[in-house]
């Protein structure tokens, strides 16, 4: 293996970024493979000497992304890792989070495929690779039509970042550790200053006063990381400005890449796996805006690839040995989209998401803990509400939710798409969490988490874009609660497919904080959980008939009675395993 360290990569305002490039021995010009982050280059070098890890093992660490670089120069190509602007070894000053210095990351993309291209070891013929961030960088990248770029490779990307960081309104703490490292992330590699997009938009007294009004958000001011950063920004400026615009606007939407998807006409590959919801929603949003040769793939469960990133490698050398080889391989013969279906883990095709058509059904939250597809027959006077009390985690570590579940399926229901959850719900404070998990659970009780939903009470309104199991809310405002009063809030379930076997449960969950750590949480990335409620809350669930609190999911064929004997389900649950 040839190694060129520190390539020096000019943009065009003067500024130089800095490079690593890895190929084979010889002067043979090979198609190149680009990787751009603020991680570090020096970090993505760890791929040949660590490996791969799993979570949750300690070693695992979310920002070694770019992917193997021995196999990538063994099949041929030259693996460029590359740190962006005001990051790493590079030059210049990176402002916010996907602005460089008021340059657009993407025109630094441009700039540097380009110049890779005319290098007398690239045939003239780029792609990119990388997860995540890497991922995200593609897209800006091939918005901007750099004529070398033949091709992408998009896995695990974050497109939607409003979406990224508030999950239905409620914020998300996982990119804190991305960006600073924490809890093992290595984060961001900013040598020169980062600077805050905020500090450097608004006056001081502006500034002031939006940390006035976060600093009232008792959510916000019972952690004390928020206040600490609130009040001293400097070294947390990325997350200061994440805090500081805790809705939807401008400030999101110029650095949203699912808006720049109508500029890209060369093919791209977007892959991502199940149980990480919000990313799998961006991912399908951006597959139905493209109107280039594409390909959608939703991977298994779990959620995280593993660290360095070696995973569906397979799978992207082909698209890259056809697309920059000229390689006949058949991969553009197959279905547009293919789809992993959890529970009976299985592939499924097909050209369009969902692969399969489905029909929107209700399953009604009933008394005593029963998810039913009959609606409740009485009024509140006899089926009482039911509810639950969250004290703030400065005096328990006890997460209260409540949970209903189906009786055991008796046939294999097919349940793939996007759903909704209808809450008719009343709290004592102007705002809470709600937060869904659906679960399959098994006959020995041993479950796997399906798809969540989340949704601050305040950002209840729909849009336009709503219509039956599909929900959509614009999160351009918060409108706080009248305490007492009974709203009805439309929670968004993430995209999903999974076939409930015979004998499994559909249970929900509903919550206004969520543990810390549980069997899917330890799955994550470090600090991936939401910011809990910061004062205590009291929640009233009402599901009568003049309150039909249910879940609307898509299933593939309409499902069947759920009752069957209890010997007969545990019998046939014996002679499956057998």
């Amino acid at each position: 293996m040839i190694v060129l360290k520190d390539l020096r990569v000019p943009m065009r305002d003067g500024v130089h970024l800095a490079a690593d490039a890895y190929h084979a021995e010889g002067d043979e010009p090979r198609p190149a493979l680009i990787a751009l982050s603020p991680y570090g280059k020096e970090l993505q070098a760890l791929a040949l000497t660590i490996p791969p890890q799993k979570r949750p093992s300690p070693l695992w660490d979310g920002c070694i992304e770019a992917g193997d670089i021995t196999r990538v120069v063994k099949e041929g190509y030259v693996h460029v890792i590359g740190d962006v602007r005001g990051s790493g070894a590079s030059e210049g000053e990176h402002i916010g989070n996907y602005n460089a210095g008021g340059v657009p990351l993407g025109q630094d993309a441009y700039d540097f495929i380009e110049w890779v291209a005319a290098q007398p070891w690239c045939n003239g013929c780029v792609g990119m690779i990388g997860i995540s961030y890497f991922g995200s960088m593609q897209v800006f990248a091939a918005s901007e039509r750099p004529p070398s770029l033949k091709a992408i490779f998009v896995s695990g990307g974050h497109f939607d970042f409003y979406e990224t960081t508030y999950h239905g309104g409620i914020m998300w703490l996982m990119p804190r550790a991305a960006r600073e490292g924490r809890g093992g992330d290595s984060g961001w590699a900013f040598t020169h200053r980062h600077k805050s997009r905020m500090l450097e938009t608004y006056t001081p007294e502006e500034i002031k006063a939006r940390v006035a009004a976060r600093l009232a958000d008792p959510d916000v001011a019972a952690w004390p990381n928020m206040v600490h950063i609130l009040h001293y920004p400097i070294h947390h400026e990325s997350w200061f400005d994440i805090i500081t615009n805790e809705v939807d606007g401008e400030w999101y939407e110029e650095q949203n890449p699912i808006n720049l998807a109508k500029n890209i006409d060369i093919p791209v590959y977007l892959q991502i796996n199940q149980g990480r919801g919000w990313t799998v929603d961006g991912t399908i949003a951006l597959f139905d805006l493209l109107q280039c040769p594409k390909k959608l793939e939703i991977g298994p469960y779990p959620p995280m690839q593993t660290r360095p990133w070696v995973d569906e490698h397979d799978t992207m050398f082909r698209w890259y040995d056809y697309w920059l080889k000229g390689i006949d391989n058949g991969i553009m013969d197959e279905p547009a989209v293919k789809v992993h279906v959890e529970g009976t883990r299985r592939w499924s095709t097909g050209e369009q998401w969902p692969v399969k058509a489905v029909g929107y059904q209700p399953l009604y939250l009933r008394t005593r803990g029963k998810l039913s597809p009959e609606p409740e027959a009485y009024g509140a006077d006899i089926s009482y509400p039911e509810g639950f009390f969250q004290a703030p985690l400065t005096i328990t570590d006890k997460v209260e939710k409540l949970t209903w579940s189906t009786d055991p399926f008796d046939a294999v229901t097919s349940v793939h798409g996007v759903g909704a959850a209808h809450l008719f719900v009343e709290i004592d404070q102007p705002d809470t969490n709600l937060i869904l998990r659906l679960w399959d659970e098994a006959p020995s009780g041993k479950r796997q988490l399906v798809s969540t939903g989340f949704l601050k009470a305040s950002h209840r309104e729909l849009d336009a874009r709503t219509t039956e199991g599909n929900p959509h809310h614009p999160h351009t405002r918060s409108v706080p609660v009248e305490p007492g009063t009974i709203n009805e809030y439309v929670v968004r379930i993430y995209p999903f497919a999974n076939d409930f076997c015979i004998g499994h449960k559909l249970v929900v969950e509903l919550m206004c904080n969520e543990p810390m750590v549980d069997e899917h949480n330890s799955l994550l990335p470090p600090d991936a959980y939401h910011l809990p409620v910061g004062q205590p809350v009291t929640h009233i669930i009402y599901r009568d008939a003049a309150h039909p609190s249910r879940l609307v999911l898509p299933f593939v064929a309409q499902p069947k009675a759920n009752h069957r004997p209890h010997d007969s389900v545990v019998n046939e649950y014996h002679l499956l395993r057998k």
